[in-house]
């Protein structure tokens, strides 16, 4: 069994739970918050069986598109304030996912 944590962007979370649901995948839901961007992400912790991670990740793969998008950041990139700085283009979405080995799982 393995536990798959997928940090995907606000826009794709409910897309992605929808996803879930359709392919009889329980996930435990909640909001994160992003440190660069300062963007709303949603973390989903799913715990599987080892024969259903690849199909997991495919379905986050899939769900979450990562796309270029403008921004401006908090602080500028000479260390000025905030008020001084410009819109730069980075990408967003997409998913960060890691796979980690349950030792132990239960339900009461």
């Amino acid at each position: 069994m393995k536990l798959v944590i997928a940090i995907v962007q606000d826009k794709d979370a409910n897309k992605l739970r929808s996803v879930f649901v359709a392919h009889d995948i329980v996930a435990t839901r909640f909001s994160t918050t992003g440190s660069f961007l300062r963007a709303g992400n949603t973390t989903y912790l799913v715990a599987v069986d080892d024969e259903k991670v690849d199909l997991t990740l495919q379905l986050i793969k899939e769900t979450c598109s990562a796309r270029q998008q403008f921004m401006t950041p908090p602080v500028s990139l000479n260390g000025d304030t905030a008020e001084h700085t410009f819109p730069i283009e980075v990408q967003v979405g997409g998913a960060t996912v890691m796979v980690l080995p349950i030792e132990q799982f239960h339900q009461f």
